[in-house]
């Protein structure tokens, strides 16, 4: 069996000084440049990966303003994720994004509500262009500024 290459890639913008940034996850390479493109268009400078050891590790270097995950990858879950996030004490919105049916998704939400963090959405694969856009301009904290 051939082994899942992780990669990791900073969508080019104007950095994270003056950006808020948005850490991303999915296994979906073409989902994620999706939701890495609508976020550049909403303002964020983008972080994303396939990997949770590196989804951890940015997390942990960074302070993400919204952070999207997808519950279905792997060598890791979105679940896991959210735990990790719930003890680091996580602040930042964060979004499922996610193939799942809509009972999972609300289960997943539900607990991440459970374990204290801010949730928003979830979103259906395949995600809706004007959906995204909606949300990410709202949580964008530069949109919400005086």
């Amino acid at each position: 069996m051939a082994s899942r290459r992780h990669w990791q890639a900073r969508v080019e913008g104007e950095g994270p000084l003056t950006q808020p940034s948005l850490l991303l996850i999915d296994d979906e390479p073409a989902l994620a440049g999706f939701v890495a493109h609508v976020g550049r268009s909403c303002g964020y400078s983008v972080i994303f990966t396939t990997s949770a050891a590196v989804f951890r590790r940015e997390f942990d270097t960074s302070e993400p303003a919204v952070i999207t995950i997808d519950l279905g990858m792997p060598g890791g879950d979105g679940i896991e994720l959210l735990r990790f996030l719930a003890e680091r004490g996580c602040s930042s919105p964060i979004i499922i994004i996610s193939g799942f049916d809509r009972r999972m998704l609300a289960a997943a939400f539900s607990l991440g509500e459970e374990l204290g963090l801010q949730m928003v959405g979830p979103l259906s694969k395949p995600v809706h262009l004007h959906e995204l856009r909606e949300i990410l301009t709202r949580l964008n904290p530069q949109s919400r500024a005086p």
